[in-house]
């Protein structure tokens, strides 16, 4: 077996001058993984690269993987990826992964770029304050999810009610609000971390929805998934495929 030149295109195209030693150590694996990678699955579907690699990133801040979010974090800005997009997605991943979790990968964001020459902090992006959060945030929520935001209030006990709260300001206010990714790109992303967490089965077919309702079909959400496969492996997907087919089940003639 040997790598393809598609795959070497696409490899050498993510990632100018980069010499792997593992194809001096493991060259086996690396001619069927950058085949099925940069080939068989990277030359699958319509995503755009930007979109391709943005998704990718927002699914290893998830995974906990730095050493190939730096690897990628590279490819992206290279295909054109702009730093204040890549700092939205580690802002945005710590209303689903947590700080603790987003610190490390905020740090090496920031050194990536700062070697580029991006100088930091970069412009703000911040569109709400703290008087207006949760009135800005709440309505961004309905924007997306529509009446069933009103039922999860409606239906929180009143111990939880703060959580509800939350959820409107913090995590709609603070993040969702911000320029620099649009509500559908953001939703992709949303979508892509928490498929990439796993055990949240009950929050991804929440936004598989929302997803449908900013205007990202089930075709899309597959092509996000299908890019993730050499990154998160199979249980995963396929837990993210019963996902989808259970909030959008496949039609009879889809098929056909």
């Amino acid at each position: 077996m040997a790598i393809s030149d598609t795959a070497r295109k696409n490899h050498d195209a993510l990632f100018p001058d980069h010499v792997s030693t593992l194809k001096d150590t493991d060259p086996e694996l690396i001619e069927f993984f950058d085949n099925f990678a940069f080939d068989e699955v990277l030359s699958h579907g319509s995503l755009d690269a930007q979109t391709r690699l943005m998704v990718i990133l927002a699914s290893l801040i998830a995974q906990q993987t730095l050493t190939e979010y730096k690897v990628m974090l590279g490819a992206a800005l290279t295909v054109g990826v702009t730093p204040v997009q890549v700092k939205e997605i580690v802002y945005q991943s710590i209303a689903y992964v947590g700080i603790a979790k987003a610190i490390d990968f905020l740090h090496a964001t920031n050194t990536i770029l700062e070697s580029r020459g991006v100088k930091l902090p970069l412009e703000g992006q911040a569109t709400t304050t703290p008087e207006t959060r949760l009135e800005k945030g709440l309505a961004y929520s309905k924007s997306i999810f529509g009446e069933a935001i009103d039922a999860m209030y409606a239906g929180s006990p009143k111990n939880q009610l703060h959580i509800q709260k939350y959820l409107s300001a913090n995590c709609f206010g603070d993040y969702y609000t911000r320029n620099g990714l649009g509500r559908s790109l953001r939703e992709l992303l949303t979508f892509s971390m928490i498929l990439s967490l796993g055990g949240c089965e009950p929050q991804l077919e929440g936004h598989i929805q929302g997803n449908v309702n900013v205007g990202n079909d089930k075709k899309k959400l597959i092509e996000a998934v299908t890019q993730l496969v050499p990154y998160i492996g199979y249980p995963r997907t396929l837990n993210a495929l019963r996902c989808l087919n259970e909030v959008l089940p496949e039609k009879a003639g889809d098929n056909a």
